[in-house]
Order: structure tokens, then C-alpha cells, then sequence
């Protein structure tokens, strides 16, 4: 099975909405404002491969303010990252990379990938706001997979990584977020890749057999905006009734005074 970071992150968090995604290809249509936000975080992964290409850019970035906005933005905070380093001994836009694991393909799509002698270093561009919670963003299979792989599938030590996410739609101005590397790193992501897909394969030899992939427990957070939420019978996460059970509960701790 070829297997994507996307695909990690749907697995871990809930293996029946795999099920449903993968497997089966289920799935509900994308709202307006869902399709253009895909619509223009593709339109600038476009303008930076056709950038780093040296094909023309201005007819794109001439029809989408936008976009102009955007590149204009990003120019100006990282200058040093559209001009090629006479340094670097290895650059590509869109750059892919497998690693077979047991009979899973894992495959990894570096936005950009800028190698030199001594470092690696993979750049992600995201057309969201930077996120508040850097540990979630680190613990995301795409950072995750992303570093591992290239560590597997080169010469480079762990130490010699890095992620950089580039979020170029927050407030101000574009904002980083880079992850640096090392062994230990490096095993703990090992250990626990091998673990999900572990599970994984015992997961599809069963749905061989007519069970499905295990679900979340009913009410768990996960569902709060999942649309298999009603296919696997499953309520939605209510937060103020999760409030008011654990304030019942501390409630009910709190020992009797003698009077």
C-alpha cells in the first residue's frame, strides 16, 4: 500500500475514518469556501515550481491579486531562499522520495529540497496562517515522515536536517517554522512508524475477513468534524456537556463537612 503523511495522520487519529477515506473512498463534496481555499494554496505551489524552474511567473501572479500579494510578501522575507546559493550542490522543486517498509510504500513530496555539501534542508509552503501550537505541528506525520525519509534515503546524518515550514498568509508577514534533526529523533520516529503500520497490516488482514478498522470512543473529539461522524454511529464531541460532566464529577469528590 502506498502511503502518504496524510494518510499517517487520518490512521493514528481515528483507523475506522481510514477505512472509510482509503479504502472505500468515501468521502463528502468540499464546500465553496473549502475548494478555494485548496484552489489558491495550489495556485502558489505552482508559482513557486514554475519560479524555481525559471519559467515565466507574470501571467500567473498578473491574473490573482492575491497570489501577487503573496510573492511579494514571501520575496521580501526570505530573499535568501529564491536566490540559489552558489553553495548549494542540490536544489529541486517538487522533489519525490519512497522508502519501502514491509509491503508499504511510504512517499514524500518536498515543496523544495536545497542540499549542500555539510546540510539538507526541505521547505514546505502552507497558505494558512502559522499555527499557535508548534509541539502539535512537530509531532505531524508530516514532519515526521518527511525527516525520516530523506534521512533514509541519503548519505546525510539526522544532525545535518531540517524542516522549514513557510506560512505565508500570516498577519504581518510571512512566518517560519524550522524542526532541526538527530538520531534520537530519528529512531523514536522509527519505532513508531514501524508500530502504526504494525497495526496496519493486522488492520487490513482482518478487513480481509469482514472486520472493520477499529473507531474512536463515542463522543470522542476526533468526531466533532468528521463526516462519517453519522456512518459510524457515532455523536459528536459536545465540549460544555464534557465541562459540565467533569465539574459533576469533581463535584462528587469534594468529601462532606461535619457540621
Amino acid at each position: 500500500m502506498r502511503l502518504s503523511q496524510g494518510q499517517l495522520n487520518i490512521l493514528e487519529r481515528c483507523p475506522r475514518q481510514f477505512q472509510h477515506t482509503y479504502l472505500e473512498q468515501l468521502g463528502s463534496p468540499t464546500n465553496l469556501e473549502q475548494q478555494e481555499r485548496l484552489s489558491s494554496g495550489s495556485r502558489f505551489h505552482l508559482l513557486m515550481q514554475q519560479r524555481e524552474l525559471g519559467l515565466p511567473i507574470d501571467a500567473l501572479v498578473k491574473e490573482d491579486a492575491q497570489l501577487q500579494r503573496w510573492m511579494n510578501a514571501f520575496a521580501g522575507a526570505a530573499s535568501e531562499i529564491l536566490s540559489p546559493n552558489s553553495n548549494s550542490n542540490f536544489r529541486e522543486s517538487e522533489h519525490c522520495r519512497t522508502l519501502q517498509i514491509e509491503e508499504h510504500l511510504l512517499t514524500v513530496i518536498y515543496d523544495l529540497l536545497i542540499a549542500s555539501d555539510r546540510t539538507c534542508q526541505i521547505l514546505d509552503w502552507k497558505t494558512y496562517p502559522k499555527p499557535q501550537n508548534r509541539s502539535k505541528l512537530g509531532q505531524n506525520w508530516q514532519t515526521l515522515l518527511y525527516l525520516y525519509v530523506l534521512a533514509q534515503t541519503s548519505e546525510y546524518l539526522p544532525e545535518q536536517m531540517s524542516m522549514t515550514y513557510w506560512f505565508v498568509q500570516s498577519e504581518d508577514k510571512p512566518q517560519s517554522s524550522t524542526f532541526t534533526y538527530n538520531n534520537t529523533q530519528h529512531q523514536q520516529t522509527g519505532q513508531k512508524l514501524n508500530r502504526l503500520l504494525t497495526q496496519l497490516t493486522k488492520w487490513l488482514e482482518h478487513y480481509e475477513q469482514g472486520e472493520p478498522f477499529p473507531q474512536v470512543a463515542n463522543g470522542s473529539r476526533e468526531c466533532e468534524y468528521c463526516q462519517f461522524v453519522t456512518r459510524c454511529d457515532r455523536d459528536r464531541y459536545d465540549k460544555e456537556e464534557s465541562i459540565n460532566q467533569n465539574w459533576l464529577s469533581n463535584l462528587a469528590d469534594i468529601q462532606e463537612l461535619s457540621l
